[in-house]
């Protein structure tokens, strides 16, 4: 009976001195990750992107900002093209658009799913307005005439996904 409490002691002290152990390894962990932000907004600030970070008071973790560019696409004053020349169009729009996901200047885009004026969005990741629009309105869609960019800045939390 000595024996099992002896062991059950030394089990308990030992289960104790991993918890004291494991409390600084995360507060090890949450530098690190804060160490990671700070480079990411040095890097980026040097890239000339407009960011800011806050903690969050709930977690407190520290959340880095960056400024997007959100580009609408709305119908544009020539929609009159033959069909061929539409869904070419539309092609080299897609390829324009991979380009500039391989390049890493857009995150996401898309359609939107009714007929209304804007027909989709795309969100550049670039330092300025000025690139976004840039990119932006060399989409031969927009070059047609079949599209028209209206561009905004946009803020997001930087690692935050979609859900």
């Amino acid at each position: 009976m000595k024996n099992v409490i002896l062991l059950l002691f030394m089990a308990f002290m030992v289960s104790c001195g991993n918890q004291e152990q494991s409390e600084p390894a995360e507060i090890v962990i949450k530098q690190e990750q804060q160490e990671s932000k700070a480079s990411v907004k040095e890097r980026l600030t040097k890239e000339g992107f407009q960011i800011f970070d806050y903690v969050d008071e709930k977690t407190k973790d520290t959340v880095l900002m960056q400024q997007y560019f959100i580009a609408f696409l709305k119908s544009g004053p020539n929609r009159s093209q033959a069909k061929e020349e539409a869904d070419s169009l539309q092609a080299l729009h897609l390829a324009h658009l991979g380009k500039m996901y391989e390049l890493g200047y857009a995150d996401i885009s898309g359609p939107f799913g009714d007929d209304g004026v804007i027909r989709g969005i795309t969100i550049y990741n670039t330092p300025t307005l000025e690139m976004a629009d840039s990119l932006a309105n060399s989409d031969p869609m927009v070059k047609s005439g079949r599209l028209i960019i209206e561009v905004h800045p946009w803020w997001a939390a930087k690692g935050f996904p979609l859900r």
